[in-house]
């Protein structure tokens, strides 16, 4: 179960948040943050109720890979095929606001639609960029003052 932990609610989660960050800017639309933050709780909440049971049926000695478990298991079993389904759900709802945002989603209108959250030269852009996005090299003089850069 620490790997599935590992690579659901860090590499997986961390693609859906890439996926929000930038899909304003890669299509120029932006996604109903409700949206976004029923997809998260959905996803979490699912996610940790497919993996966490497992640790329980781990500790009572559930042997994995088997067609067909002992009725000792079917407990925490249910629990964890719950939150598989819950996750399946999340994902499909997170589909369907991929498509929502890319068809009918708000325009953005400003460069940088999180502010102080992101300076780096890509957020001077129109959303989306245009194919040829400098002609030449650009100076930022607001980074040479700044010692984060």
């Amino acid at each position: 179960a620490h790997f599935h932990y590992v690579m659901s609610l860090g590499a997986v989660f961390a693609l859906f948040a890439g996926i929000y960050f930038w899909i304003g800017k890669m299509s120029g639309r932006q996604y109903p943050e409700w949206a976004g933050k029923l997809h998260f709780w959905a996803m979490f909440i699912g996610a940790n109720l497919t993996f966490f049971p497992q640790h329980f049926l781990g500790r009572q000695g559930m042997p994995r890979r088997y067609i067909d478990y002992p009725e000792a298991f079917a407990y925490w079993n249910w629990f964890s095929s719950l939150g598989a389904f819950l996750s399946f759900a999340s994902f499909v709802f997170f589909l369907g606001v991929l498509y929502y945002t890319l068809r009918h989603g708000k325009r953005i209108t400003v460069n940088n639609y999180w502010n102080e959250h992101a300076d780096t030269l890509e957020w001077t852009l129109p959303c989306p960029p245009p194919e040829h996005t400098f002609e030449q090299l650009p100076k930022r003089e607001d980074w040479d003052h700044s010692h984060a850069h």
